[in-house]
């Protein structure tokens, strides 16, 4: 136990750390790709000297990555990247294994970014965000923080569109590596970690049957495909929304009906939002929702749903169970929202599962270390993940679960590479 770690840190109560380190040793015994990376990191030691802050989703398979980065020799600092999604049982557990964590579950929305910045005052040298929060705090608010960030490693689609476009202003001043667009990320990941996870928040908030209800998912990108996909297996009406014609095609090939938002949503018992983006739930389509109408956000932050349209709608407003909010209206129906909005599957659930987070947070770790072994060659921009790291966390996957696969003869390989053979 570090005295140091406890002395900084900003938690709800150590006493709460032995239930946090049965989470974490559940996940680690989970999580074998992630324990192979960790063996390559202690024996390399690639951090060694240097402080690392994390913001991620905090429970217990984050938790499990930043032991990870602290056995590559790094001096490890953690926070949240949102309120409802902090456990403090885990918080506790880091403090008492050395690392220091600023985070509390469901902190007012002023100490909530204080705990951000305090992260951001250790003056790591490199990051891991979710969001882009730590980023954006960095280049908007806290500058003089910036001297000294080799780079970093970015998890969500929604930070990347932020890295994107400080990158296409020229702000960006260091490289970040976009996780997220990492084959084994949105391949796996995006699709079947949120498509199991988000109907596990669903599930568990509500115990309401899915079976021959109808789903409205709102965006076929890969998390949308994921829930989609879980939907129909558990029985739903699969509908599905978009903006993008290709990607609105792709859905109806798949099977699932597909009409715009306003449509829908007269027809829809469960809304599950997947799109980065604001308001695609708002007024007009309250207006015409069934009785009983249940909403739910898989996307990062707590804009998809217009909650302050649906709050001049209504002339109540009171929790009915954990995670559950009723609005009545006033024509007399009843509107439910999951989680206040936020991310279901983690504000009203355990996230994905730890196999999952497994390969991402191998990539994680693997992209830090490959920011901090070549920053000095890569421009201050968004970087793809190098496809060898991504075809090695497959590899461990695969080994992890003892298959094995062919390869290609030296013969297939000319054959592959040049033009003239036939």
């Amino acid at each position: 136990m570090s005295s140091m770690s406890i002395q900084n840190s900003v938690i709800k109560d150590l006493k709460l750390a032995p239930e946090g380190h049965l989470k974490i040793d559940w996940v680690e015994a989970h999580m074998p790709v992630l324990n192979r990376v960790r063996k390559q990191f202690e024996e390399e030691q690639p951090f060694k000297g240097l402080k690392v802050a994390i913001s991620l989703h905090l429970e217990a398979k984050t938790a499990y990555l930043a032991k990870v980065v602290q056995a590559g020799g790094a001096e490890v600092t953690i926070t949240g990247s949102n309120p409802l999604s902090t456990q403090d049982d885990v918080c506790a557990a880091l403090v008492e294994d050395g690392i220091t964590v600023f985070a509390k579950y469901n902190p007012e929305p002023e100490e909530y970014k204080e705990l951000l910045i305090r992260a951001l005052e250790t003056k790591p040298d490199l990051l891991i965000d979710d969001g882009g929060d730590l980023v954006t705090i960095l280049h908007a608010e806290r500058p003089d923080l910036l001297d000294g960030i080799r780079g970093g490693a970015e998890e969500t689609t929604t930070g990347i569109l932020r890295l994107k476009s400080l990158e296409k202003e020229g702000a960006l001043t260091f490289p970040m590596v976009a996780v997220n667009d990492a084959y084994c990320k949105y391949l796996f990941d995006n699709r079947y970690g949120t498509g199991q996870s988000v109907w596990d928040g669903i599930n568990r908030t509500t115990n309401l049957v899915v079976a021959g209800k109808t789903v409205v998912v709102v965006g076929y990108g890969w998390c949308g495909k994921g829930v989609a996909m879980r939907a129909k297996g558990l029985g739903a009406n699969v509908i599905v929304t978009e903006v993008d014609a290709i990607k609105a095609v792709e859905a109806y090939m798949d099977g699932f009906r597909v009409m715009p938002m306003g449509e829908a949503a007269k027809l829809g018992d469960f809304f599950v939002t997947v799109t980065g983006n604001r308001d695609v739930i708002s007024g007009e389509h309250y207006d015409v929702m069934k009785d009983g109408a249940i909403l739910s956000n898989a996307g990062h932050f707590d804009v998809e749903v217009n909650k302050p349209d649906l709050a001049s709608r209504s002339t109540l407003v009171r929790t009915v169970r954990r995670n559950i909010e009723e609005y009545q209206l006033h024509d007399g129906r009843k509107i439910y929202l999951l989680a206040e909005g936020r991310l279901v599957n983690l504000a009203a659930g355990d996230g994905h599962p730890a196999e999952i987070m497994d390969m991402t947070f191998a990539l994680q770790a693997l992209s830090l270390k490959y920011v901090n072994d070549n920053y000095n060659k890569i421009s201050s921009r968004v970087v793809n993940v190098p496809y060898e790291l991504d075809e090695q966390v497959a590899r461990y996957k695969l080994e992890s679960v003892g298959i094995h696969i062919d390869k290609l003869s030296e013969t297939q390989t000319a054959y592959l590479n040049s033009w003239a053979q036939h």
